[in-house]
């Protein structure tokens, strides 16, 4: 039985979408005859659930707590950070999902161990064209368009392992990376904002081949 803990949802991105989505990649699983369980968490809950060492975390949630009202007041902590990046290095996976790569400190423990964050999107959502990339890790994704907030990211590339990259009118980016951390495995999605995104069947695949892979990695 793999066990993922899940922590969704902010001030832009409700959770219940999110978390139906993940379901589904989940139940995609079970259907592979993988057993697989979900919990879903709240920040202050998070240091607690790393000590149970679950198989893979899904955060789907900007550092931001409320960006309008205090845009400076942070929900990852020191401590906090500390424990993610020691949790993955020791053997668990962590798949930082859209938001999860949005608004924390370039520079920190965390975005080192991500090797990448999000850095902008346009204003107005648009057609966004995701292709995957060949590189022996996360399953080559067949492309697909979506109405989506086109995320444009930083990556080191050099440092990871490129399979999901994104184009619109807007321009190119870098849509999804992997790579081992320590003993853990660290992987980056940028796809989707809007529900319609969340449940196209694309995104679903790869998300489910995201957690799977998560999922594989070897705890000490």
């Amino acid at each position: 039985m793999k066990k993922i803990i899940a922590l969704l949802g902010d001030y832009y991105h409700p959770a219940e979408p999110i978390k139906e989505a993940l379901e589904k990649a989940a139940a995609m699983l079970v259907a592979q005859d993988a057993a697989v369980t979900i919990s879903y968490i709240s920040c202050p809950e998070l240091l607690e659930a790393l000590r149970t060492q679950p198989d893979a975390v899904v955060l789907f949630k900007e550092n931001r707590i409320d960006p309008h009202a205090d845009p400076s007041n942070m929900w990852m902590d020191a401590e906090t950070e500390e424990a993610i990046v020691r949790y993955v290095r020791q053997g668990g996976g962590w798949l930082a999902w859209h938001a999860g790569l949005a608004s924390y400190e370039i520079g920190s423990g965390y975005i080192e161990m991500l090797k990448g964050y999000f850095r902008y999107h346009p204003d107005e959502h648009s057609i966004v064209t995701y292709a995957g990339v060949d590189q022996g890790m996360i399953p080559l994704a067949a492309p697909f368009d979506i109405v989506d907030e086109h995320y444009f990211v930083a990556c080191e590339e050099a440092q990871t392992n490129v399979f999901l990259r994104s184009a619109s009118r807007d321009g190119e980016s870098i849509a999804g990376w992997a790579h081992a951390y320590g003993h853990g495995k660290v992987c980056c999605l940028a796809p989707a904002h809007l529900q319609e995104g969340l449940f196209h069947e694309s995104t679903l695949h790869l998300l489910k081949e995201c957690l799977q892979w998560c999922c594989q990695s070897v705890r000490l």
